[in-house]
């Protein structure tokens, strides 16, 4: 390339510049790009050497193409120079444009900095322009914000040795090298960026593959769990309803899978468990339930829902999981059912009867004065008070404001019929029954005999009570009825239907017996505790059992 007058530029030249900038901007990649832009110096501009040295993460450059010279190239390239190194020497010498020319008068101070360089011999200059081989010319190789932008950033230098006609540049030469920078810092920008999007997609190809891994995984493992799994919609209008389901959860509950998308689990699930469902329908909730079966049938089952999303902030759905525990819940309540049930005859037993019967009645608060206790109703507005206190200096001890909500707040109170004729007042009759004869029979046939006696007692009480009514047996051969909504005279009805239903014959091992019973009939009120209630009928049926001549007892 002429350096000299440069009166014109010889199209071979404009050529070879041409030829080095198209090869630099269709480099396959980074390394390429960047030996490529060393290689062009070499044979575009007419440089004997040339290096190229770019910005790392960490601010320092390091060499990392060179050309010119093999034995220069295997020893600099790979090395570092720190970055105040390098702004010291882009601030000496003389400023060429964007180019930066340091003198090998002033090139002596350079030889103790980190700078990776090079040595070249030759004679000193014979005549003013000629090449020293101390000098050093550099060109900044800016992004493409463009040369001395405030935008642009360095992103490397390009350090040329000797040209090769042996003179310093001139004005064409150095326009050159500068122009080559930039158009150099563009190719390396570019080629970063294709760097960068290659990573980019083989990290987004392996995290693809992963997801199609980790989705065909998480496919087989819900489709082939042991368990049942379904898929539900999370939150909305159609919160709960179900997306997908697998096999097992299908077979559980006998229903395709086509027509598991026509439910949600609040349509599935039990009516009495509806209030269960909905306190565990979020991330984390457990629930044991009853799921309805195609047959009409329910379920015992134990649900555990988790949150999954669909991609990064993306639609989230819930995925429950389905375990059957119907099992387990059959044997719990069979438990619960011998711990609460007379094993003989199957009747609730004595346990149970208190506690159905504390259900129902409440203790009223406790007061310091005889006879007060009755006036606490009308205190209060029994049965249903307005939630006030009593006006102070009533007389009344509360052992706290707690007490009378607990005692009255939520709850009918039951009350009981007065006097002795029928006032029309229904309450919760407790009619305490005592078998007449049943020691004999057990006395001359056995307790063989006595156990089949009481059963049969035991089913025609049940056989003679409404729905919803409570038969007991209490212990030995006494029983209990808990009749609901009764009058005096309904009460002293239902007991001569039981007696008379007790004293028909009852055949035991092809013999005939008889018993009697003798019945007492207390109510239930609140105020009073449960044993207090059943002590009041036990003492009546007493009374009742000592006025009936004995030979008539049995008989009724």
């Amino acid at each position: 390339m002429e350096t000299e007058s440069e009166p014109y530029v010889r199209l071979t030249t404009l050529r070879q510049l041409h030829q080095v900038m198209a090869d630099m901007n269709t480099a396959r990649s980074l390394a390429d790009t960047l030996q490529t832009v060393a290689d062009g110096v070499v044979n575009g501009l007419g440089y004997e050497l040339a290096c190229v040295n770019l910005v790392r993460g960490d601010g320092d450059l390091v060499v990392a193409a060179f050309a010119g010279n093999a034995a220069a190239e295997a020893l600099i390239t790979g090395r570092v120079g720190s970055r105040p190194s390098w702004e010291r020497r882009l601030t000496m010498g003389e400023a060429w444009g964007d180019l930066r020319f340091i003198p090998h008068t002033e090139g002596w101070v350079l030889d103790e900095d980190d700078v990776p360089q090079w040595y070249t011999d030759g004679p000193a200059p014979r005549f003013e322009d000629e090449w020293h081989p101390a000098d050093r010319l550099f060109a900044p190789m800016y992004t493409p914000g463009g040369p001395g932008n405030a935008c642009g950033e360095l992103i490397g230098v390009l350090s040329v040795d000797r040209p090769r006609n042996g003179r310093r540049p001139g004005a064409w030469g150095r326009e050159a090298l500068q122009m080559y920078a930039f158009q150099a810092a563009i190719a390396i920008s570019n080629a970063r960026l294709r760097a960068n999007m290659q990573r980019a997609l083989v990290r987004l190809e392996r995290e693809q593959q992963a997801l199609r891994a980790s989705e065909e995984s998480f496919r087989q493992a819900f489709e082939y769990a042991p368990s049942g799994m379904a898929i539900a919609e999370m939150g909305g209008d159609q919160h709960g309803r179900i997306l997908r389901s697998n096999d097992a959860l299908c077979r559980l509950l006998g229903r395709p899978a086509s027509a598991m998308r026509r439910y949600s689990f609040s349509d599935l699930v039990h009516p009495e468990d509806i209030g269960t469902l909905l306190r565990t329908s979020a991330e984390g909730g457990r629930a044991e339930l009853r799921l309805g079966r195609r047959d009409g049938t329910y379920l015992w089952v134990s649900l555990r829902n988790s949150v999954v999303a669909d991609a990064a902030d993306g639609p989230r759905f819930l995925l429950t999981h389905v375990e059957d525990i119907e099992d387990r819940k059959r044997r719990e309540l069979q438990l619960a059912h011998r711990a609460s049930h007379d094993a003989l005859t199957g009747l609730p037993n004595s346990a149970e009867l208190r506690t159905r019967l504390s259900s129902r009645i409440c203790q009223r608060p406790h007061s310091t004065h005889p006879g007060e206790i009755e006036s606490i109703d009308a205190a209060y507005g029994h049965p249903a008070y307005d939630g006030t206190a009593p006006a102070t200096g009533s007389g009344f001890d509360f052992r706290s404001d707690a007490d009378v909500l607990d005692a009255y707040d939520h709850h009918v109170h039951a009350i009981a019929p007065e006097g002795e004729r029928d006032d029309g007042t229904k309450g919760l009759a407790v009619l305490f029954c005592d078998l007449d004869g049943f020691k004999s029979i057990n006395d001359r046939f056995g307790h063989n005999a006595g156990d089949a006696v009481l059963i049969e007692v035991a089913r025609r009480l049940g056989r003679a009570v409404r729905d919803g009514d409570t038969v007991a047996r209490l212990g030995g051969d006494e029983f209990v009825v808990l009749a609901d909504g009764l009058g005096k005279a309904d009460a002293q009805d239902l007991a001569v239907r039981l007696r008379n239903e007790i004293i028909q014959p009852i055949r035991v091992d092809g013999r005939a017996v008889r018993v009697g019973a003798s019945f007492g009939i207390g109510w239930a009120h609140c105020g009073k505790t449960a044993d207090e209630v059943l002590k009041s009928a036990d003492e009546r049926m007493y009374v009742e059992k000592r006025s009936r001549p004995k030979q008539h007892r049995r008989a009724g």
